[in-house]
C-alpha cells in the first residue's frame, strides 16, 4: 500500500513539473542592435571610441577621409555663388553706363546714316548727268544700306537695355538657384556622413574595420547595442499561441536573479519559426514555435545585461 501512494505521488509530482514547463516559455534578453555603415569608399582617419564604450546620441565615432567630398563641396558652393551672382544681376538691369554707351552708338550710327544717305544722293546725281559710272552708285548705295542696318541695330540695343530684363530671364535664373542650392545641400549631407555619429545613446559592441583601412560602401563601421531597456525574445509553443497575443501579462525570470520582472508581449510572429507548417499531423503541430517579443515595464530591468536567458511565464488559463 505505501509503494502504490508512492507512485502515486511521483506521478502527480511529474505532471506538476510537466504542465509548469508548459508554461514556461524560454529565450534570451536582447536590445536593439545597430548597425552603422559606411556611406562613401574612403580611409578611416580617425576612431575616437573603443569597443565597450557608452556613448550618448549625437556622439562622433568614427571619421572617414573627406578631402573628396570637400572639393565636392567647394564646387557646388561655388555655383550657387555663381548663379546668385547672375539673378542680382539680371533684377538690377542695365546700368547707367550701358544705357549712355548705346546712346551715344545709336547717334553715332545715325550720323553715319545721314552722311551716306547724303553721299548716296550725290554720287546719284553725278551718275544721271552721266558724270560717274553706275558701279559708282552701286558702291554708295551698298554704304547707305550698311549705314541704315547699323542704325537699326543700334536703336534696338538701346531699347532694350531701356525695357530692362524680361521676367522670363529672371525666372530661368531663379530657377537655376535653385537646382544649384539643391546641389549643395545634398553634397552636405553626403560630407556630414563622412562622420559617424551615434542616432542613439548606446554601448559600443564591435569596430570591425581598423584605423586606415578603407571599408567598401555599405560595409558596417559601427556595431552598437541600444542604450534602453532590453526586451525578451523568446518562442511561444503552437498549443500557447491562440492564448498569446501582444499586449499578453507575463513574468519575466532571469538567470542568476532570485526576483523577476513584469512584462507585456508587443509582438508574436505570424508565421511559425524552422518547422514547415503544411501537411503536419496534431501531434507536430505541437511542435510548432513563434517568435515572441516581450518588453520589460520595470525600470529596475534597464541595467539587466543583453544575452543571458530568461524564463517567461505566461498569466494564462
Amino acid at each position: 500500500m505505501t509503494r502504490i501512494l508512492w507512485f502515486i505521488f511521483i506521478a502527480v509530482s511529474l505532471g506538476a513539473c510537466a504542465n509548469e514547463e508548459a508554461d514556461v516559455l524560454v529565450g534570451t534578453l536582447e536590445r536593439d542592435r545597430l548597425e552603422l555603415t559606411a556611406e562613401a569608399n574612403e580611409p578611416i582617419v580617425a576612431i575616437h571610441v573603443r569597443q565597450g564604450d557608452a556613448v550618448a546620441a549625437g556622439t562622433a565615432l568614427l571619421q572617414l577621409d573627406p578631402a573628396v567630398a570637400q572639393a565636392r563641396l567647394a564646387g557646388a558652393t561655388a555655383a550657387v555663388e555663381l548663379a546668385q551672382r547672375r539673378l542680382d544681376e539680371l533684377v538690377k538691369g542695365p546700368r547707367s553706363q550701358e544705357i549712355l554707351e548705346a546712346r551715344a552708338q545709336l547717334a553715332s550710327a545715325t550720323s553715319a546714316e545721314r552722311t551716306a544717305r547724303n553721299e548716296y544722293d550725290r554720287v546719284a546725281d553725278l551718275v544721271e548727268r552721266r558724270l560717274l559710272s553706275e558701279s559708282e552708285l552701286d558702291v554708295v548705295r551698298a554704304r547707305r544700306a550698311a549705314a541704315v542696318s547699323a542704325a537699326a541695330q543700334a536703336r534696338a540695343r538701346l531699347d532694350l537695355l531701356l525695357e530692362g530684363t524680361r521676367r522670363e530671364s529672371i525666372q530661368q535664373a531663379e530657377a537655376e538657384l535653385k537646382r544649384a542650392t539643391a546641389e549643395l545641400r545634398e553634397v552636405e549631407t553626403s560630407v556630414a556622413r563622412y562622420t559617424v555619429i551615434a542616432p542613439r545613446a548606446g554601448l559600443i559592441e564591435a569596430l570591425p574595420f581598423k584605423l586606415g583601412e578603407r571599408p567598401p560602401v555599405g560595409a558596417p563601421l559601427v556595431v552598437m547595442l541600444a542604450d534602453d531597456t532590453p526586451y525578451a525574445r523568446v518562442y511561444v509553443p503552437e498549443p500557447k499561441r491562440a492564448q498569446f497575443v501582444p499586449g499578453t501579462p507575463v513574468r519575466v525570470s532571469v538567470d542568476g536573479l532570485a526576483r523577476d520582472y513584469a512584462g507585456v508581449a508587443r509582438f508574436v510572429a505570424a508565421e511559425a519559426q524552422f518547422t514547415p507548417y503544411f501537411a503536419l499531423t496534431r501531434d507536430d503541430r505541437a511542435r510548432l514555435s513563434y517568435l515572441a517579443e516581450i518588453d520589460l515595464t520595470e525600470p529596475e530591468a534597464r541595467s539587466l545585461p543583453s544575452g543571458i536567458p530568461v524564463q517567461v511565464r505566461m498569466a494564462l488559463p
